[in-house]
Protein backbone atom coordinates (compact mmCIF):
# COMPACT_ATOMS: atom_id res chain seq x y z
CA UNK A 1 0.00 0.00 0.00
CA UNK A 2 1.13 3.53 -0.95
CA UNK A 3 -0.31 6.41 0.56
CA UNK A 4 1.06 10.11 0.71
CA UNK A 5 1.98 12.11 3.61
CA UNK A 6 0.39 15.44 2.26
CA UNK A 7 -2.95 15.93 2.23
CA UNK A 8 -5.79 17.99 3.80
CA UNK A 9 -8.90 17.52 5.83
CA UNK A 10 -11.72 19.26 7.61
CA UNK A 11 -15.24 17.90 9.59
CA UNK A 12 -17.91 19.78 11.74
CA UNK A 13 -20.13 18.01 14.35
CA UNK A 14 -22.16 19.70 16.90
CA UNK A 15 -24.88 18.85 19.30
CA UNK A 16 -27.50 21.03 21.94
CA UNK A 17 -24.39 22.88 23.66
CA UNK A 18 -21.68 23.13 20.95
CA UNK A 19 -20.21 23.20 17.61
CA UNK A 20 -16.75 21.31 17.16
CA UNK A 21 -14.85 22.42 14.15
CA UNK A 22 -11.35 20.55 12.85
CA UNK A 23 -8.58 21.27 10.12
CA UNK A 24 -6.44 18.36 9.66
CA UNK A 25 -2.66 19.64 7.59
CA UNK A 26 -0.57 16.41 6.58
CA UNK A 27 2.88 16.59 5.57
CA UNK A 28 6.20 14.87 5.34
CA UNK A 29 8.09 13.66 8.38
CA UNK A 30 10.34 10.59 8.95
CA UNK A 31 8.24 9.76 11.71
CA UNK A 32 4.72 10.47 13.55
CA UNK A 33 4.61 13.89 14.72
CA UNK A 34 1.45 15.70 15.94
CA UNK A 35 1.28 19.14 16.80
CA UNK A 36 -2.21 20.24 18.46
CA UNK A 37 -3.82 23.24 18.66
CA UNK A 38 -6.86 23.13 20.87
CA UNK A 39 -9.12 25.75 22.63
CA UNK A 40 -7.76 27.27 26.29
CA UNK A 41 -9.74 24.71 29.01
CA UNK A 42 -9.81 21.78 26.82
CA UNK A 43 -6.30 20.42 27.53
CA UNK A 44 -7.56 17.27 28.57
CA UNK A 45 -8.42 16.24 25.16
CA UNK A 46 -5.08 16.29 23.73
CA UNK A 47 -4.22 12.74 24.28
CA UNK A 48 -7.07 11.09 23.27
CA UNK A 49 -6.94 12.53 20.61
CA UNK A 50 -3.42 11.59 19.59
CA UNK A 51 -4.29 8.08 20.59
CA UNK A 52 -7.24 8.28 17.27
CA UNK A 53 -4.57 9.84 14.96
CA UNK A 54 -2.16 6.99 15.67
CA UNK A 55 -4.85 4.32 15.08
CA UNK A 56 -4.68 5.88 11.32
CA UNK A 57 -1.60 7.15 10.84
CA UNK A 58 1.84 5.63 11.16
CA UNK A 59 3.77 8.86 9.56
CA UNK A 60 3.86 12.34 8.54
CA UNK A 61 3.85 15.29 10.39
CA UNK A 62 -0.30 15.90 11.54
CA UNK A 63 -0.95 19.35 12.46
CA UNK A 64 -4.45 19.58 13.99
CA UNK A 65 -6.48 22.66 14.89
CA UNK A 66 -9.63 22.02 17.20
CA UNK A 67 -12.06 25.20 17.45
CA UNK A 68 -15.01 24.39 19.99
CA UNK A 69 -17.96 27.25 20.12
CA UNK A 70 -20.23 26.65 23.07
CA UNK A 71 -23.39 27.52 22.64
CA UNK A 72 -25.06 26.79 25.61
CA UNK A 73 -26.48 29.97 28.22
CA UNK A 74 -23.96 28.16 30.88
CA UNK A 75 -21.64 27.91 28.54
CA UNK A 76 -19.96 31.51 29.66
CA UNK A 77 -19.41 33.61 33.05
CA UNK A 78 -17.19 36.35 34.08
CA UNK A 79 -16.04 37.59 37.17
CA UNK A 80 -15.13 41.53 38.55
CA UNK A 81 -12.08 42.62 40.39
CA UNK A 82 -13.93 44.30 42.75
CA UNK A 83 -10.74 45.95 44.35
CA UNK A 84 -9.49 46.92 41.20
CA UNK A 85 -12.90 48.66 40.23
CA UNK A 86 -13.28 50.12 43.46
CA UNK A 87 -9.82 51.90 43.57
CA UNK A 88 -10.34 52.76 39.95
CA UNK A 89 -13.73 53.99 40.94
CA UNK A 90 -12.24 56.07 43.49
CA UNK A 91 -9.57 57.88 41.11
CA UNK A 92 -12.68 59.22 39.43
CA UNK A 93 -14.49 60.27 42.34
CA UNK A 94 -11.28 62.67 42.64
CA UNK A 95 -10.97 63.51 39.69
CA UNK A 96 -14.65 64.94 39.99
CA UNK A 97 -13.94 66.50 43.21
CA UNK A 98 -10.66 68.26 41.50
CA UNK A 99 -12.50 69.74 38.06
CA UNK A 100 -15.79 70.31 39.68
CA UNK A 101 -17.19 67.93 37.49
CA UNK A 102 -20.84 67.51 38.51
CA UNK A 103 -21.77 64.21 35.93
CA UNK A 104 -22.17 60.68 36.63
CA UNK A 105 -19.77 58.05 36.21
CA UNK A 106 -20.86 56.51 33.19
CA UNK A 107 -20.42 51.62 33.81
CA UNK A 108 -18.79 51.98 30.37
CA UNK A 109 -16.16 53.98 31.91
CA UNK A 110 -14.94 51.61 35.07
CA UNK A 111 -14.99 48.69 32.98
CA UNK A 112 -12.61 50.77 30.81
CA UNK A 113 -9.06 49.04 32.09
CA UNK A 114 -8.02 45.90 31.79
CA UNK A 115 -9.11 43.25 34.13
CA UNK A 116 -11.77 44.66 35.99
CA UNK A 117 -13.82 42.15 34.54
CA UNK A 118 -12.52 38.81 33.01
CA UNK A 119 -14.11 35.87 32.03
CA UNK A 120 -14.55 33.15 34.99
CA UNK A 121 -13.39 29.33 34.92
CA UNK A 122 -16.14 27.17 33.96
CA UNK A 123 -16.04 23.27 34.88
CA UNK A 124 -16.31 22.14 31.24
CA UNK A 125 -18.08 19.23 30.76
CA UNK A 126 -15.19 17.15 29.02
CA UNK A 127 -16.54 13.68 28.79
CA UNK A 128 -19.91 15.28 27.38
CA UNK A 129 -17.45 17.39 25.24
CA UNK A 130 -15.68 14.21 23.95
CA UNK A 131 -18.45 12.63 22.39
CA UNK A 132 -18.42 14.99 19.79
CA UNK A 133 -14.66 16.20 19.42
CA UNK A 134 -14.24 12.35 18.61
CA UNK A 135 -16.67 12.11 15.83
CA UNK A 136 -15.62 14.96 14.30
CA UNK A 137 -11.44 13.55 14.57
CA UNK A 138 -12.83 10.45 13.13
CA UNK A 139 -14.73 11.80 10.04
CA UNK A 140 -11.90 14.16 9.53
CA UNK A 141 -9.15 11.57 9.45
CA UNK A 142 -11.22 9.68 7.86
CA UNK A 143 -11.49 11.75 5.01
CA UNK A 144 -7.46 12.96 5.43
CA UNK A 145 -6.37 9.25 4.90
CA UNK A 146 -8.67 8.85 2.05
CA UNK A 147 -6.84 11.78 0.62
CA UNK A 148 -3.03 10.30 1.50
CA UNK A 149 -5.03 6.99 -0.68
CA UNK A 150 -5.72 8.80 -3.79
CA UNK A 151 -2.86 10.89 -4.20
CA UNK A 152 -0.54 7.44 -3.46
CA UNK A 153 -2.24 5.72 -6.30
CA UNK A 154 -1.00 8.36 -8.54
CA UNK A 155 2.65 8.32 -7.00
CA UNK A 156 2.37 4.52 -7.03
CA UNK A 157 1.53 4.66 -10.32
CA UNK A 158 4.45 6.75 -11.30
CA UNK A 159 6.71 4.43 -9.66
CA UNK A 160 5.32 1.15 -11.69
CA UNK A 161 5.80 3.10 -14.86
CA UNK A 162 9.52 3.94 -14.02
CA UNK A 163 9.98 0.34 -12.75
CA UNK A 164 9.25 -1.02 -16.11
CA UNK A 165 11.76 1.59 -17.63
CA UNK A 166 14.36 0.27 -15.16
CA UNK A 167 13.44 -3.30 -16.15
CA UNK A 168 13.90 -2.50 -20.00
CA UNK A 169 17.15 -1.04 -19.01
CA UNK A 170 18.10 -4.07 -17.34
CA UNK A 171 16.97 -6.54 -20.14
CA UNK A 172 19.23 -3.93 -22.60
CA UNK A 173 22.38 -4.11 -20.13
CA UNK A 174 22.14 -8.19 -20.30
CA UNK A 175 21.82 -7.94 -23.84
CA UNK A 176 24.67 -5.78 -24.19
CA UNK A 177 26.93 -7.33 -22.00
CA UNK A 178 26.28 -10.92 -23.19
CA UNK A 179 29.42 -10.89 -25.62
CA UNK A 180 31.81 -9.70 -23.20
CA UNK A 181 34.53 -12.33 -24.04
CA UNK A 182 34.63 -11.73 -27.64
CA UNK A 183 34.53 -7.98 -26.72
CA UNK A 184 37.63 -8.06 -24.60
CA UNK A 185 39.64 -10.82 -27.43
CA UNK A 186 39.13 -7.85 -29.80
CA UNK A 187 39.98 -4.73 -27.48
CA UNK A 188 43.06 -6.83 -26.15
CA UNK A 189 44.00 -7.38 -30.15
CA UNK A 190 43.50 -4.01 -31.42
CA UNK A 191 45.18 -2.67 -28.57
CA UNK A 192 48.32 -4.33 -28.92
CA UNK A 193 48.46 -4.21 -32.58
CA UNK A 194 48.74 -0.04 -31.65
CA UNK A 195 51.11 -0.57 -29.26
CA UNK A 196 53.41 -2.88 -30.74
CA UNK A 197 52.96 -1.69 -34.29
CA UNK A 198 51.89 -5.39 -35.56
CA UNK A 199 56.09 -5.86 -34.62
CA UNK A 200 55.07 -8.71 -32.08
CA UNK A 201 52.81 -11.29 -32.28
CA UNK A 202 51.15 -12.53 -29.09
CA UNK A 203 49.74 -15.84 -29.12
CA UNK A 204 45.81 -16.61 -29.30
CA UNK A 205 45.95 -18.43 -26.22
CA UNK A 206 47.51 -15.78 -24.35
CA UNK A 207 44.73 -13.39 -25.48
CA UNK A 208 42.17 -15.83 -24.83
CA UNK A 209 43.28 -16.07 -21.17
CA UNK A 210 43.78 -12.34 -20.68
CA UNK A 211 40.58 -12.14 -22.14
CA UNK A 212 38.95 -14.29 -19.77
CA UNK A 213 40.57 -12.69 -17.20
CA UNK A 214 38.64 -9.03 -17.94
CA UNK A 215 35.55 -10.84 -18.78
CA UNK A 216 35.03 -12.57 -15.50
CA UNK A 217 36.68 -9.35 -14.04
CA UNK A 218 33.72 -7.45 -15.49
CA UNK A 219 30.76 -10.15 -15.21
CA UNK A 220 27.65 -8.47 -14.03
CA UNK A 221 25.27 -11.49 -13.83
CA UNK A 222 24.97 -11.07 -9.99
CA UNK A 223 23.83 -7.26 -9.92
CA UNK A 224 21.51 -8.67 -12.78
CA UNK A 225 20.21 -11.01 -11.14
CA UNK A 226 19.42 -9.15 -7.70
CA UNK A 227 18.30 -5.81 -9.76
CA UNK A 228 15.11 -8.09 -11.01
CA UNK A 229 14.86 -9.33 -7.46
CA UNK A 230 14.61 -5.64 -6.05
CA UNK A 231 12.49 -5.15 -8.77
CA UNK A 232 10.07 -8.05 -7.91
CA UNK A 233 10.16 -6.84 -3.99
CA UNK A 234 9.42 -3.21 -5.24
CA UNK A 235 6.32 -3.95 -6.43
CA UNK A 236 5.50 -6.61 -3.97
CA UNK A 237 5.58 -3.59 -1.14
CA UNK A 238 3.95 -1.25 -3.39
CA UNK A 239 0.37 -3.75 -3.28
CA UNK A 240 0.97 -4.74 0.14
CA UNK A 241 -1.50 -3.76 3.06
CA UNK A 242 0.37 -2.40 5.13
CA UNK A 243 2.67 1.47 4.79
CA UNK A 244 5.93 0.43 3.37
CA UNK A 245 7.70 3.54 2.60
CA UNK A 246 10.75 3.28 5.01
CA UNK A 247 10.91 -0.38 2.78
CA UNK A 248 11.05 1.26 -0.16
CA UNK A 249 13.68 3.53 0.54
CA UNK A 250 16.22 0.76 1.81
CA UNK A 251 15.62 -1.02 -1.42
CA UNK A 252 15.89 2.34 -3.72
CA UNK A 253 19.59 2.18 -2.15
CA UNK A 254 20.37 -1.31 -2.87
CA UNK A 255 19.09 -0.57 -6.72
CA UNK A 256 21.52 2.60 -6.62
CA UNK A 257 24.09 0.35 -5.09
CA UNK A 258 24.11 -2.75 -7.90
CA UNK A 259 24.04 0.16 -10.88
CA UNK A 260 27.15 1.96 -9.41
CA UNK A 261 28.62 -1.73 -9.31
CA UNK A 262 27.31 -2.16 -13.01
CA UNK A 263 28.91 1.27 -14.27
CA UNK A 264 32.11 0.35 -12.47
CA UNK A 265 32.36 -2.77 -14.06
CA UNK A 266 32.00 -2.47 -17.32
CA UNK A 267 33.97 -0.79 -20.39
CA UNK A 268 30.98 -0.97 -22.89
CA UNK A 269 29.70 2.54 -23.73
CA UNK A 270 26.38 1.35 -24.61
CA UNK A 271 26.04 -0.28 -20.94
CA UNK A 272 27.38 3.23 -19.37
CA UNK A 273 24.66 5.18 -21.15
CA UNK A 274 21.97 2.67 -20.21
CA UNK A 275 23.04 2.31 -16.47
CA UNK A 276 23.28 6.85 -16.60
CA UNK A 277 19.37 7.00 -17.89
CA UNK A 278 18.45 4.07 -15.33
CA UNK A 279 20.36 6.18 -12.17
CA UNK A 280 18.14 9.15 -13.39
CA UNK A 281 14.70 7.10 -13.46
CA UNK A 282 16.02 5.95 -9.34
CA UNK A 283 16.46 9.77 -8.80
CA UNK A 284 12.82 10.49 -9.92
CA UNK A 285 11.47 7.18 -7.70
CA UNK A 286 13.46 8.71 -4.85
CA UNK A 287 11.83 12.44 -4.98
CA UNK A 288 8.80 10.84 -5.17
CA UNK A 289 9.06 8.52 -1.80
CA UNK A 290 10.19 11.53 -0.15
CA UNK A 291 5.97 11.67 0.24
CA UNK A 292 5.44 8.10 1.04
CA UNK A 293 4.06 6.87 4.24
Amino acid sequence: MMNSMTAYAQAEKADEQRVVLVEIRSYNSRHLDIALRVPHGYAALEEKIKRLIEQKITRGRIEVTLKIIETSDEAYAFEINMPKAKAYYDSLVQLKDRFNIHSEIPVALLVTPGGVIKPAEIDRDIDACWNVVESCINDGMDDLVVMRKQEGDFISQDIIHRLELIESGIDRIERESSGLLSHYQKHLKDRITILTKGLVDIEPERIAQEAAFLADKSDISEEIVRVRSHIEQFREFIHSTEPAGRELNFLLQEFRREFNTIGSKTEKANISHIVVTVKSELEKIREQLQNVE
